[in-house]
């Protein structure tokens, strides 16, 4: 039995026999580029002034962070022998009223948050639990926003998370295709927001190749 390009064959078994049909191949979609240049393209095109940091897990999720020292911040952290802490549970008492006043002040300005995906539903959750604090974009691939399920199902859920969305065509050039928004409620800082600047603050520092400040 012939196969028309673009199809397979799958094949059945009956009680008479076995039969063969056609069923249909979808592409599967590739990024253009790597995830590093694809974000740091997308920075630029979102007008994001910062240290585009290399692709990390978080909360479970793959982002891109867009970040900048702050640099007095660092400088006291060094002095007092501060460096970056890792350790969710110890951050987590800086924000407890006892601990507030002593705290050390968070040395990462994060700019916002890329998530680089072939699909908006795997972007848009690695994406929005960043979006509660501030600035977060999806960056996808052109093809991938040019169906009926992302300008019905997608769009709604970004405009309504406030997330930006970023394109790259097949010679990797970015374009916006929906631009964040701003005027949306955005939680004050907290343990996780605390602990996710600790781990920009050590990206950072690994970046700019700067002492830590402990031994």
């Amino acid at each position: 039995m012939a196969v028309t390009p673009g199809h397979t064959e799958n094949t059945e078994v009956t009680k008479s026999g076995t039969r063969s049909f056609p069923t249909r191949v979808v592409p599967r979609i590739e990024l253009p580029a790597s995830t590093s240049e694809l974000a740091t393209e997308a920075a630029a095109q979102l007008g994001w002034d910062g240290v585009v940091l290399p692709e990390v897990t978080m909360l479970g999720r793959k982002v891109c962070v867009v970040a900048q020292l702050r640099t007095d911040v660092h400088a006291e952290r060094i002095a007092m022998g501060v460096g970056p802490v890792s350790d969710r549970a110890t951050v987590a008492t800086w924000t407890w009223p006892e601990f507030a006043a002593t705290a050390p002040a968070p040395a990462a300005e994060i700019i916002g948050v890329l998530a680089v995906a072939r699909h908006w539903r795997t972007a848009m959750a690695s994406a929005v639990p960043f979006a509660r604090y501030g600035e977060a974009a999806m960056v996808l691939p052109s093809s991938a926003v040019l169906t009926k399920d992302y300008v019905d199902n997608c769009l709604p859920r970004a405009r309504a998370y406030g997330l930006a969305v970023v394109t790259a065509d097949e010679d990797a050039v970015v374009d916006l295709d929906l631009p964040g928004r701003t005027e949306r409620m955005l939680l004050d800082q907290d343990a996780v927001s605390r602990w996710v600047n600790e781990m920009v603050y050590e990206q950072l520092l690994a970046s700019y190749d700067l002492p830590v400040g402990v031994d």
